[in-house]
């Protein structure tokens, strides 16, 4: 039999004395079906008779249901990686008891007691108060938030823009990223009107958010100037440097630049240089160039996070490291708990979501385990600091606070 080569696409193959078009025809005929243009009338019938063309109208219509299903899995997959599928009971529990802990033991100076105290641990409670939502303006720790951020400010040096206070016996640079971290997550979300609301600080010692984050940053921009290594060490004068001080400088140097704050991108380039430097090729992240100091596991995670928040995704080292982590998913590394939980949630979430996802149910099960009535967590560096630690470790099944954004 011929066919006409007025019909495009006569591409035909005999199978049991019946014709079947090939695939771009096929499409073609069906175009032609939906459009009316069926041209020589006797030609397409005999390519596609009634019962044909029905299975073509029929394939047709499941295969845009199947592409409207499949853009739409993907929307709902990317919705769900960046704004979660719901929160679990479990984390509800254990995060309203942690944020009643650290309500009710609140000084009145609006700091908390420990052996870790000082605004950098101010901080990680003012992070752990908003990060599962809570109206910091006005819900039921708005008096909470505005207190301990009249805390870190009133505290801050208004001249240099340094945050003080000691760390494990060590220099304040600890305490200053976390409360630099602390106040870029705040800036824009509290009310510069209400911050200093009903406050017997002295006016000397008040300044709004926007000017307490700006001098934060120039303080950490500074010292990062003065160091050979372009990084940070325990003081804002030291000249040597070591990761896990730098990853928490510069994440909170990061995090005012996603609040908006002007940060030159040679103070991100040289920051994320030295962590470069510092990456093993297996993968993980030493202390300094000469120790080692321990196993490596929570400054691995803490360089995965680095690269990831810095868009260093596309690095050698960036993949070496979250692989590291990832290999090492049961593991919460040697001493100092909570700050490996902190890291390790952020880290594998921007790496390795189903990682995460998995490594997230097992921290849940044993922070339920651990928690103690009061609803605190207790830690080295004080019952404060273990509860915020442990809040943020779990914040990321509401992803809410920015610096969590993938």
């Amino acid at each position: 039999m011929k066919v006409s080569k007025s019909v495009k696409c006569a591409k035909f193959r005999k199978v049991a004395n019946n014709f079947r078009p090939e695939p771009e025809c096929f499409c073609l005929g069906v175009s032609h079906l939906l459009t009316g243009k069926v041209g020589n009338r006797g030609v397409f019938d005999r390519v596609f008779p009634p019962l044909l063309r029905t299975c073509a109208l029929l394939s047709y219509f499941l295969v845009v249901v199947l592409t409207i299903l499949s853009i739409e899995s993907a929307n709902a997959q990317d919705v769900a990686l960046r704004y979660g599928t719901g929160v679990p009971a479990a984390v509800r529990i254990i995060n309203d008891r942690g944020l009643r802990y650290l309500a009710n033991s609140q000084m009145e100076d609006g700091g908390w007691a420990g052996a870790g105290s000082g605004p950098g641990v101010t901080g990680i409670c003012v992070m752990a108060l908003m990060a599962s939502g809570e109206d910091p303006d006005f819900g039921p720790y708005a008096t909470t938030i505005r207190k301990a951020l009249r805390n870190i400010i009133s505290n801050q040096d208004a001249r240099t823009g340094y945050i003080g206070g000691t760390w494990g016996g060590h220099g304040s640079m600890y305490q200053h990223g976390f409360a630099l971290l602390a106040l870029s997550e705040a800036y824009g979300a509290v009310s510069e009107r209400l911050l200093w609301e009903g406050s017997n600080i002295p006016p000397e010692r008040r300044r709004t958010l926007s000017e307490a984050l700006e001098l934060a940053v120039r303080s950490s921009l500074t010292a990062q100037r003065k160091n050979p290594w372009g990084a940070w060490r325990y003081s804002p004068e030291s000249q040597d440097a070591d990761t896990t001080v730098a990853g928490t400088v510069l994440m909170g140097v990061l995090g005012a630049r996603n609040a908006g704050i002007e940060i030159p991108n040679e103070a991100v380039d040289k920051a994320v240089n030295f962590f470069q430097t510092h990456t093993m090729q297996d993968g993980s992240v030493t202390y300094q160039m000469t120790s080692s100091h321990g196993g490596g596991l929570t400054r691995t995670a803490i360089g995965t996070l680095i690269y990831a928040i810095a868009k260093r995704k596309d690095t050698p080292e960036y993949k070496a490291a979250s692989e590291f982590i990832k290999r090492r998913i049961d593991h919460r590394g040697t001493g100092h708990l909570f700050y490996n939980l902190y890291y390790m949630a952020q880290a594998l979430f921007q790496s390795d979501f189903e990682a995460w996802k998995a490594w997230n149910q097992r921290t849940i099960e044993w922070l339920q385990k651990t928690q103690a009535e009061d609803g605190s967590f207790s830690s080295s560096h004080g019952r404060a600091y273990g509860t915020g630690m442990a809040i943020l470790a779990l914040a990321l099944n509401y992803r809410l606070l920015p610096i969590y954004e993938r």
